[in-house]
């Protein structure tokens, strides 16, 4: 008698590779396998209504990039604007990578993944989905699983319980589900928060509001540059096409970003006050005060450096634009919020910049046969597969260098899998502890010391674990992986082959 999941399957629609998501990496991976593994049919899973991911998902004023986009724009299409860009621009960019390699043909909007399970009896991946639609529900099946889905929940943000909330009677509202209708227009804002985020929606705000205020827990790390680059400008000036300023300046800016990471980490004094010396030379004021709102207490890049492009947060607090108090929050009030050292703030509108909520796999439920997975039961192999979980890749982009440039190198590295598992004649790949791994002491995804921003902090137990040799981490290090990936033995012995450790004759036991 045939079981439920051979039912399933039957009626299934059927692809070699199934993406998950189609935002920057979903895009991207589509169009490394059509363009490297013509051979393969694919399709992409998209919750939304539309392409774009984090682009998509946030509408609140003045929202941009906070990389590079010579770096956060893939290696096969040149961009050609400002290196700091709008999501409008963003959302631009991909749309004309999805209609000029015919990847909208493969993407099916508005299906919600409900499950995800494993078969090692046909060695196949069925994936539900409700299709918003018409409320149906829909069937894939895939030999392989390529999960582009991002790291955090795009519909419930992180927002505390603060005290007295239901006292406010003004708006509140998290910036990640902010309504561009919402008019703040000579009104006092309240942003709390000081991220990224705040780096970016505190500008907009101060151009009309009458006040904006900005209240941290403590300070964070600025960029301050202007939003250009004169390598690109100087290359055009002469006549250089657009594949090799591209090529060039991703070069250049990759360098940098090397040259300052390893800083940060060996003369991080000497690093802030280059940082300072940014501001004040933005602001025009030599006497700019850093002390207590903008001097941080960790290092810089132990958490994100906030790019601020022509200094424009720093020259909305010279303007009086911008108000910025340092303290926790003690309660909301009817008209704003008090602090722990008992400042009131008043406010129309209060903007939460208070960060994400980690979303390990878009909370997808997994099994494996028949068994369900918890991903911090695993052992993450490079930060894109799990011992345990056969076929499938995961995109975890970088914190310190653009998402982007991780998302083109698993392309390469997924499309050469996809060709071993072809050449060899093998149905199922699987990453797996060697001999010498067996008593690897084991800890969390990422160390605290290296990165520690609190969404990711708060989500750790969502996540896989990692060992203390090269292949069992993701190090976070784009300059060590842009080596190491490449290079990689996919016949290692950390691979199994249908159950077979590559260079053995012999299946595991189960």
């Amino acid at each position: 008698m045939a079981t439920a999941a051979a039912e399933a399957r039957r009626d299934a629609t059927h692809v070699d590779v199934l993406i998950v998501g189609a935002g920057i990496s979903g895009i991207g991976s589509a169009y490394h396998l059509q363009d490297q593994c013509p051979g393969k049919s694919y399709a992409i899973l998209e919750m939304k209504d539309s392409f774009g991911g984090t682009w998509d998902t946030h509408k609140y004023p003045g929202v941009r990039s906070d990389s590079d986009l010579y770096t956060f724009g893939y290696r096969f299409k040149p961009w050609v604007g400002a290196p700091i860009a709008s999501a409008r621009a963003i959302l631009d960019y991909m749309g004309e990578v999805i209609t000029e390699n015919g990847i909208d043909q493969h993407i099916h909007y508005g299906h919600r993944i409900t499950s995800a399970a494993w078969d090692s009896a046909s060695n196949l991946w069925t994936i539900e989905a409700t299709r918003k639609a018409d409320g149906a529900q829909v069937v894939f099946t895939a030999n392989f699983l390529w999960m582009c889905q991002g790291y955090y929940d795009h519909e419930t943000p992180y927002l505390p319980n603060w005290p007295g909330m239901a006292n406010y009677k003004g708006l509140l509202v998290h910036a990640q589900l902010w309504d561009p209708k919402i008019d703040y227009k000579g009104k006092k804002v309240l942003v709390i928060g000081s991220g990224a985020t705040a780096a970016t929606v505190i500008p907009e705000f101060a151009k009309d509001a009458a006040h904006v205020t900005m209240l941290q827990r403590s300070p964070t790390y600025f960029y301050c540059s202007e939003n250009k680059n004169e390598l690109a400008d100087r290359l055009r000036e002469v006549g250089i096409d657009e594949p090799t300023v591209h090529r060039v300046v991703r070069a250049q800016i990759m360098h940098d970003q090397d040259v300052i990471t390893k800083r940060c980490i060996a003369e991080p004094d000497v690093v802030f006050e280059e940082l300072k010396m940014l501001v004040r030379a933005f602001t025009g004021k030599e006497d700019f005060p850093f002390e207590p709102h903008f001097t941080p207490k960790y290092r810089p890049w132990q958490q994100r450096l906030a790019f601020c492009p022509e200094g424009d947060i720093f020259r909305a607090a010279v303007a009086g634009k911008l108000t910025v108090v340092t303290d926790e929050l003690d309660t909301f009030t009817e008209t704003g919020v008090r602090t722990r050292d008992g400042t009131e703030i008043e406010a129309d509108i209060i903007v939460a910049a208070t960060g994400f909520n980690l979303l390990m796999m878009g909370g997808i439920p997994f099994t494996v046969d028949g068994q369900p997975v918890d991903w911090h039961d695993t052992v993450n192999y490079r930060g894109m597969m799990f011992t345990g979980v056969p076929n499938m890749v995961w995109v975890m982009g970088y914190f310190r260098a653009s998402w982007t440039l991780r998302v083109d190198m698993l392309g390469d590295f997924v499309c050469d899998l996809l060709k071993t598992m072809d050449r060899k004649g093998a149905h199922r790949i699987e990453v797996a502890l060697r001999d010498e791994d067996r008593d690897m002491a084991l800890s969390d995804w990422i160390e605290n010391e290296n990165f520690n921003p609190g969404y990711l902090m708060r989500g750790l137990k969502l996540m896989p674990k990692s060992g203390d040799k090269p292949e069992w981490r993701h190090n976070q290090d784009y300059w060590a992986e842009r080596e190491e990936i490449p290079r990689i033995d996919l016949e290692g012995s950390e691979f199994l082959y249908d159950g077979v450790r590559a260079g053995s004759k012999a299946p595991e036991p189960a």
